[in-house]
């Protein structure tokens, strides 16, 4: 752990020096103004150096919590707060719920600061922010909901699966996975992103019709189309698509449109967007990390460690 984010360190003190350099990049020149570029590079700056701050304070926080051993210490306390629950300390779904939680809300009130300063101290330094901190704290309210109740579910089955999996447990904890995401990624731009950013089916009209055609020209079977209040929350601008097989969808950010000159520069975004459908780039990082995760053996490697833990082991 220690290794890597020295490794990382390094990588990234190497891109923030590239960052700090005041001259425009001869690629560039003649297509971004100094002025616009100067405003980048300050912007960029200052989130290196965040990242920098954040980075270290997380692996200090990381580090002493494996050298205090706070994860059994915890692991033993919530089962005490089961029982006083009234509940069974002795059933592994609950026990482990418990856990679960109280390892939220440490990282949530840990995270908590950082998240508020690159909101509404960087982000609002350059323009960027939009958000109140009624939003805010709604978003993370809503953000803390969705996790109590999908979360339960979701570690009850893992649990299941490593107590019945046995020597086949690598592979059955990779399909569940593999099921996981295939359903979160088809119910989360329906069924949670609303309860984020409203979606608005895009007006008829040049624009419309120009996506459209540029869909139909690489025959891409689009079916929706939506603008997304984005500009609640930031001047950020973005547009994506998502959905399976003949059943997609584009959600293009409000402030794309506001921002581009032209439906040109709006076209040639989702332009850019439907070349990774077309060359199936998504699909291809998918897969890779699918098989990433069946050679590595990552989630066995996990369950190995916790019950290997002796503290862990003594609880169990």
């Amino acid at each position: 752990m220690i290794f890597m984010y020295f490794i990382e360190t390094y990588l990234d003190l190497r891109q923030h020096t590239a960052l700090k350099r005041p001259h425009l990049p001869k690629p560039l020149e003649g297509v971004v103004s100094q002025d616009k570029f100067e405003k980048s590079r300050a912007y960029s700056v200052d989130k290196s150096r965040f990242h920098f701050v954040h980075a270290a304070v997380t692996i200090i926080g990381d580090s002493a919590i494996l050298l205090l051993r706070a994860l059994p210490l915890l692991w033993q306390k919530s089962e005490v707060v089961v029982a006083n629950l009234g509940l069974d300390p002795h059933n592994e779904i609950i026990h482990t719920l418990v856990f679960l939680a109280a390892v939220t809300l440490w990282s949530q009130l840990i995270d908590l600061p950082f998240s508020l300063y690159s909101t509404f101290v960087i982000e609002a330094r350059h323009g960027f922010n939009k958000q109140t901190i009624c939003l805010f704290l709604r978003d993370m309210v809503v953000g803390l909901g969705l996790s109590v109740l999908l979360g339960p579910p979701i570690v009850a089955a893992i649990i299941i699966i490593v107590q019945k999996g046995g020597p086949y447990l690598a592979i059955y904890l990779w399909a569940f996975m593999l099921i996981l995401s295939l359903v979160m990624m088809s119910l989360y731009p329906i069924l949670i992103a609303p309860l984020f950013n409203k979606f608005t089916p895009l007006p008829e009209g040049e624009l419309r019709s120009k996506i459209e055609n540029l869909a139909s020209s690489l025959k891409f079977p689009l079916k929706k189309l939506f603008v997304i209040d984005g500009s609640t929350r930031s001047t950020h601008s973005n547009a994506y698509m998502y959905g399976f097989y003949k059943n997609k969808r584009i959600v293009i950010y409000d402030t794309l449109i506001q921002q581009c000159k032209n439906e040109e520069e709006v076209v040639a975004v989702i332009g850019h967007e439907l070349g990774h459908w077309k060359l199936n780039h998504t699909m291809y990082s998918f897969v890779a990390m699918q098989m990433g995760v069946i050679f590595s053996g990552s989630y066995t490697i996990t369950i190995w460690w916790l019950y290997s833990c002796s503290e862990f082991k003594r609880s169990l």
